[in-house]
């Protein structure tokens, strides 16, 4: 099955922290954008982020534990490579982004052993980075 491009849109709350995050910390570009949305080219798929009330915003539904991690729910994050993930690790510890989950190795010697890490867009949307130290593994029980 050809691999396609997800959109997901999520609420944020200020529009200029979120084009900051987006653009200048993950190097995403920007798409089409009005007062209330931006579209962002988030690794290859569309990512809109819109201006939403902080009232309305829904809270985190919680956290599901991960081999020894309190992963938080819900996410979302993109799979890449091994060399891409260790770069990407090295760019946000030094661009001073604070973890919820610092980068490291989960189920190590197993099957699935990836390299993860979790950190927040300013409004709080948690997002997922990680690779896969086999690639064929992804959907591997």
């Amino acid at each position: 099955m050809p691999v396609r491009p997800f959109h997901l849109a999520i609420p944020v709350d200020d529009l200029g922290a979120a084009r900051a995050f987006y653009a200048d910390v993950l190097g995403c570009v920007e798409g089409r954008s009005s007062s209330t949305w931006v579209d962002f080219d988030f690794f290859g798929h569309q990512l809109v982020v819109h201006l939403v009330p902080p009232s309305s915003r829904a809270a985190d539904a919680g956290r599901n534990a991960v081999d020894g991690d309190d992963v938080p729910a819900p996410h979302f994050g993109v799979v890449l490579d091994w060399a891409e993930w260790e770069a990407w690790a090295a760019r946000l510890t030094a661009a001073d982004v604070e973890f919820v989950i610092a980068p490291h190795v989960r189920f190590a010697g197993r099957v699935g052993e990836q390299g993860t890490m979790f950190f927040r867009d300013p409004a709080g949307n948690a997002l997922e980075l990680k690779a896969f130290r086999r690639p064929g593994e992804l959907f591997a029980s």
